[in-house]
């Protein structure tokens, strides 16, 4: 998603969050390549279920090629004529792609200041695209960072309501390897973020 790249000083605490929604972007949106496999193989965990979780999607983005996590990407979410998942909140909602949740996140998009970038083809209830306006809304990148009303609104109304479905799905999807612990750290995420609302709402 397209904003204005105004860096804004946030807690450690919310940079952390912005930081596991980019990487949910980056892991959803296409392949990964040979240096965010790298990168993500770097990555160290804790002894919190999260961090295990992190741990197992570095061990195994240090045994995936890049040509087998864009084969895995492609059977997932793109496929020939179907792909296992859908990681739209239109489908997951309605059972139909482009329909009314895809209209009120437009909505809420022109509100917010944020615009659709170029050349991309997913429409912007993709998963990787809400993630990564939710990123933006923390950060600061659409314009100042988001109160935490205007985030736990974002999240209930296009995130909480379908996402934690899909990553469970994507765990537990037939030809995932690669992609199983980005669910697995998906579900825990959305976990997470949802108790944290609930309780500052």
């Amino acid at each position: 998603m397209a904003g204005e790249d105004r860096p804004y000083a946030v807690s450690e605490e919310d940079s952390l969050r912005a930081n596991v929604y980019v990487l949910l972007a980056q892991l959803l949106a296409r392949p990964p390549k040979a240096d965010l496999l790298k990168q993500v193989g770097g990555l160290r965990g804790d002894d919190t279920e999260f961090g295990e979780a992190i741990r197992v999607l570095a061990r195994t983005a240090r045994s995936t090629s890049a040509e087998s996590a864009a084969r895995e990407h492609f059977n997932l979410f793109v496929g020939v004529g179907d792909s296992e998942l859908k990681p739209y909140a239109s489908y997951y909602l309605t059972g139909f792609l482009n329909e009314k949740p895809l209209a009120k996140l437009r909505g809420d998009m022109e509100r917010l200041g944020i615009a659709r970038a170029e050349g991309i083809s997913e429409s912007e209830d993709h998963v990787a695209a809400l993630c990564e306006m939710m990123a933006g809304l923390i950060n600061g990148v659409f314009g100042e960072p988001a109160s935490l009303s205007e985030q736990r609104n974002f999240f209930n109304n296009h995130i909480g309501c379908w996402a934690p479905r899909f990553f469970e799905d994507l765990e537990a999807a037939r030809t995932a390897s690669f992609y199983m612990p980005v669910g697995t750290i998906g579900g825990l995420f959305m976990a997470v973020e949802n108790e944290a609302f609930d309780m500052a709402a």
